[in-house]
């Protein structure tokens, strides 16, 4: 299953849906590419919804890692929403979830920004 990205905003937070897969090739390409390009756009404020994000390996954790970390040196930050089954057991072993803020309601996580729920 291909990685589907979906952008949406909620005040000054750029919203990402993923859909399917992120697996090392094009859909890791992908998911980095997007999330550098609103980041070069000008966002500051970014939430990768992983709700229906249904696999993830380590080329999906390299990404979402590289631009926690790029966008905390442009003074941006990056959270998660909403990681189910497999990719939250994924990311509980690799302990990221203990460095990358996640929520599961999107409401609390726009809170989080400083933002009005959706």
């Amino acid at each position: 299953m291909d990685l589907k990205v979906a952008a949406r905003k909620a005040g000054d937070v750029t919203i990402l849906d993923l859909q399917g897969s992120a697996m090392i090739g094009a859909s890791c390409e992908l998911l980095s590419g997007e999330i550098k390009r609103h980041r070069e756009a000008g966002a500051k404020k970014v939430l990768v919804n992983l709700r229906e994000l249904v696999q993830i390996d380590s080329s999906g954790i390299s990404a979402l890692v590289g631009n926690f970390i790029g966008m905390g040196r442009t003074g941006g930050s990056l959270k998660l929403l909403a990681p189910k089954g497999r990719v939250r057991e994924v990311l509980s072993v690799m302990r990221l979830l203990d460095v990358i803020p996640a929520f599961e309601d999107e409401t609390k996580a726009l809170s989080s920004f400083g933002v009005a729920g959706s």
